[in-house]
């Protein structure tokens, strides 16, 4: 099968494809045949070596797919070959993946493996965040960042449909058009303005419930001060570039909460909640209420530029790697 192989940690551009052996599902695993993986900020870390989980090289990266599947390993019962499936797993550059029977999930004939390849991760992390970490509420204010990327973007939907008032702020009209088109209720252009002033406009001295957070950089703190009374504070990633520092009296003063929000790790310690949380986003998506905006799609051999578009900021969207 082919593959995209790290063979060294660095930039993407030394990511090369390679013909693998065929892997075989092992008990209580399925193997495969991907159609489409979807692209997230994670996977340039792991191929750069500075995320907070190392795989050691040689390794094929990405961490979701979708496609059917094409043998089963003893003992598994849930899914026979010619399943449609999506996957939460390691290794997802590829024509074909070995993957747990838990982290396997069926697909209705309506969805398309590239929305399915498109959402396991950011709407994943964002119901656990939103939902299981934040708790929010119908009614409620959420500042979301990044809106116009994948994560952001899927934060602006179930923002929506959880129903909170939602503000989309990025860095440019064409990623606020997207933000828009999820639904967001206020845009703000924080290269184009001061965010913490175009807050006090938009939500006077109340300020926001809660922030999600998948930049970091300097934009953090100004979206902390915007909290308003008992406000949460996502900590999703630092698309960034860099590990804000926040000062404690600011979370003291507010009554403020920041929350940490590893989802990855989440999985693992409750795969129960995983299974619901996925169960219900595969529901809403087909039900039409979540739309993914995939903003570009790759073929295999495109996938390092694929990664270095995401990680440069060129994205808009969810980037798709079409494998068939």
């Amino acid at each position: 099968m082919r593959a995209v192989v790290c063979e060294q940690f660095g930039g993407p551009d030394l990511l090369k494809v390679r013909d693998l052996p065929t892997p075989e599902p092992g008990p209580g695993q399925v193997r495969i045949r991907l159609h489409a993986a979807g692209v997230n900020f994670p996977d340039g870390l792991i191929v750069a070596g500075s995320y907070q989980t190392k795989l050691e090289p040689p390794f094929v990266p990405g961490g979701e797919g979708a496609g059917v599947v094409d043998a089963v390993g003893k003992g598994v019962t849930a899914f026979v070959p010619g399943d449609r499936v999506a996957a939460f797993v390691r290794g997802s550059y590829a024509e074909q993946v070995i993957v747990n029977t838990d982290r396997a999930l069926h697909l209705p004939a309506s969805l398309g493996f590239d929305v399915a390849a498109a959402f396991t991760v950011t709407y994943g992390t964002t119901i656990h965040a939103l939902r299981t970490r934040a708790r929010i509420r119908p009614g409620e204010t959420l500042l979301v960042l990044g809106a116009g990327g994948g994560v952001g973007s899927a934060a602006v939907e179930l923002g929506k449909l959880l129903g909170a008032r939602v503000i989309a702020a990025a860095s440019s009209a064409e990623k606020l058009d997207v933000a828009a088109r999820c639904g967001a209720d206020d845009l703000i252009n924080y290269r184009m303005g001061d965010l913490r002033q175009e807050m006090k406009n938009l939500c006077g001295s109340k300020g926001v419930d809660v922030v999600y957070d998948p930049v970091g950089g300097d934009l953090s703190e100004p979206a902390f001060r915007s909290l308003g009374w008992y406000g949460r504070f996502l900590v999703i990633g630092f698309a960034a570039g860099r590990i804000p520092a926040l000062p404690l009296n600011l979370p003291l003063l507010k009554g403020a909460s920041v929350i940490g929000v590893f989802w990855g790790a989440s999985v693992e310690q409750q795969p129960e909640q995983f299974q619901t949380d996925m169960q219900d986003l595969i529901g809403w998506l087909a039900e039409g209420k979540l739309k993914p905006h995939i903003g570009a799609r790759y073929c295999l051999e495109q996938a390092p530029r694929a990664i270095a578009d995401l990680m440069e900021g060129r994205a808009t969207g969810k980037l798709v790697i079409e494998i068939d």
